[in-house]
């Protein structure tokens, strides 16, 4: 039986962290950072990662990576396709600067599943289990970041292993526990675990005022706050640790706690502002730039799994939400596209060029998706009559880059209207199989909940072949 990770912290026992109680860190009767860590001894040591740029609300495949010019005009929106490098691969006219990389990159337009609210297809998505409720706020089964914290050791013990903005809407660690959740360099946002579609973008990177350091924050959050008298305390400690002997002496969980606690290595990979300006326009200068230039210095830097959110907050105008979710309600979906994809299309481009001008293409794989595609039929609720898709699992794009795989090629297809696939129908699990095999991670194995019953990390799926072959 697998053993489990241990269960949430309270704010008390954080606090203390905060307060450099050290005694408590290291010694204590209550759940410490050290115990945390203890968790995540693995059994793989590869060096892939996995950047996950999460479209949350669902984009349109019809509308991005599968459009379809040749439907009627209530299917095909207004968007033209466009060539790309590749023959044969097409993808929206508002993306250019991809285009260009078609061979380095792969389109899944066959993945689907069966859940069709977002908190319960984002869970099935992830976890690759179908949840006993609708509007879940919290993973009833373990997402597949928090099963790669729980497999496998980072390597470095001065770097977290499995970071994130905040937590997905049906998403999170379950059974697996706190210590199997993101590190964060905010305090989690709850909103973003809620049905709740119009709060902010939340960073994954600092402030533009630098004078801030690191800090630990409440559930497990790396937290970059104008505390920059606690990392000069911590670096001091572990001088005078690590010249004492004392440091030899802790178990080496223990040991990793502080080390994290004062690594450089980790504030310098949260710190994009490191990077030459040039490179900072390079990705361009809003959240999504910001954000895929931070998780590429994570994943740089030894981070194993890095997820994002892709939000964009619309001007009234065009829309309420700061996410995909783009029903009539919600926005007017063509307009929001022509804000969001030049962005993402800048922003995108730029990472996969830097993972291949470093090297990093082999190791790290790169994803865009949301937890599923959206209704082929452009519908008009709102009462402005504004166009809006509604969620559709049947039918999703998603965007693969790197990791080593076979990239250069469209897998699978949708009928004339995307509705579902034709060609090459896939469990979304699929991708998971995939992404799994490449941790080294035997899906087919169980974890135990929190009663003790073995759950099978997938219940289903197998790797992608054509990517891997």
């Amino acid at each position: 039986m697998a053993q489990r990770c241990p269960g949430p912290m309270d704010r008390r026992a954080w606090l203390k962290l905060g307060g450099l109680s050290f005694g408590a860190l290291c010694a204590g009767t209550q759940p410490h950072l050290a115990q945390l860590l203890a968790a995540e001894e693995t059994r793989g040591r590869s060096d892939f990662s996995v950047i996950l740029f999460w479209a949350n609300g669902g984009p349109s495949h019809l509308d991005t990576f599968d459009l379809k010019p040749d439907a009627p005009a209530e299917i095909r929106g207004p968007f033209r396709p466009i060539r790309t490098n590749v023959p044969g691969m097409e993808i929206c006219e508002l993306l250019p600067r991809l285009a260009r990389l078609g061979d380095k990159f792969t389109l899944l337009r066959s993945l689907h599943h069966e859940r069709a609210e977002h908190s319960g297809g984002t869970h099935r998505f992830l976890s690759g289990h179908s949840s006993i409720a609708a509007n879940l706020p919290n993973a009833e089964n373990p997402e597949i970041g928090s099963v790669v914290a729980r497999h496998l050791d980072g390597g470095r013990h001065d770097i977290p292993l499995f970071v994130g903005d905040t937590q997905f809407y049906g998403g999170g660690p379950a059974y697996l526990g706190k210590a199997c959740a993101p590190f964060m360099p905010y305090a989690n946002n709850p909103i973003s675990a809620s049905g709740n579609n119009t709060y902010d973008p939340i960073p994954l990177y600092p402030p533009e005022d630098r004078s801030r350091g690191l800090n630990l924050e409440v559930d497990s959050t790396l937290r970059l706050e104008r505390r920059v008298g606690i990392v000069n305390e911590l670096d001091a400690f572990r001088r005078g640790a690590e010249r004492s002997g004392a440091m030899d002496g802790w178990e080496r969980n223990r040991r990793r706690a502080v080390e994290i606690l004062s690594s450089g290595r980790t504030r310098n990979a949260f710190d994009f502002y490191r990077e030459p300006e040039a490179v900072r326009r390079r990705y361009g200068d809003n959240h999504l730039g910001k954000s895929l230039l931070t998780c590429r210095r994570l994943v740089e830097a030894g981070v194993r799994f890095v997820q994002c959110q892709a939000s964009w907050r619309l001007p009234e105008s065009i829309g309420r939400t700061s996410n995909w979710d783009d029903h009539s309600v919600n926005s007017d979906i063509f307009e929001a596209y022509r804000i969001k994809l030049p962005a993402l299309d800048q922003a995108m481009s730029a990472l996969i060029e830097d993972l291949y001008e470093r090297g990093l293409n082999q190791r790290v794989l790169f994803l865009f998706c949301g937890e599923f595609g959206r209704t082929p039929r452009i519908e008009h609720q709102d009462a402005s009559r504004r166009p809006g898709r509604d969620h559709w699992p049947r039918a999703m794009s998603v965007f693969v880059s790197g990791g080593g795989l076979r990239m250069g090629q469209v897998i699978g297809a949708t009928n004339s209207a995307g509705q579902h696939p034709v060609h090459r129908a896939m469990d979304s699990n699929c991708l998971l199989a995939t992404i799994y095999r490449l941790f080294g991670v035997d899906y087919n194995q169980t974890l135990s909940d929190f009663v003790g019953r073995p759950i099978t990390i997938l219940p289903r799926g197998e790797p992608i072949r054509e990517l891997l072959g």
